[in-house]
């Protein structure tokens, strides 16, 4: 029988993590996810920020941030970030073009430069 998880309690277990370490990379990166996929995208942002803070080599941190700020409607931010996880080594073009939280900016001709961008790599 699979296991149902509950977003609120594991929210709850991982924000406390959190207040021990804030520099727990992996407590963040969750508290980000799980904060992004409940709605709470305020939340999501500021820990996605943090991310970038203490892992700013990480294309994925940068990726991250950028669907934050898309989801956010922060779309000129957001396609910074992506320019950025892109520079960094971001390279599943796939995902990209699809990913829910990038739906926003499909209609901007600098997405549509970086998918290319990374398709040509």
């Amino acid at each position: 029988m699979a296991r149902k998880t509950d977003p609120e309690w594991e929210i709850g277990f991982f924000e406390s993590i959190y207040k021990r370490d804030p520099r727990y990379e992996d407590v963040v990166a969750i508290l980000g996810g799980l904060y992004t996929k409940t709605g709470r995208i305020a939340d999501g942002l500021k820990m996605d920020r943090r991310m970038v803070r203490l892992c700013p080599e990480d294309e994925t941190a940068r990726y991250n941030l950028a669907c934050s700020l898309a989801l956010s409607e922060r779309h000129r931010d957001a396609l910074k970030s992506l320019r950025e996880a892109i520079d960094l080594g971001y390279a599943d073009y796939d995902w990209m073009e699809n990913d829910p939280d990038l739906h926003c900016l499909r209609g901007y001709p600098e997405f549509r430069d970086l998918v290319e961008t990374m398709k040509d790599r």
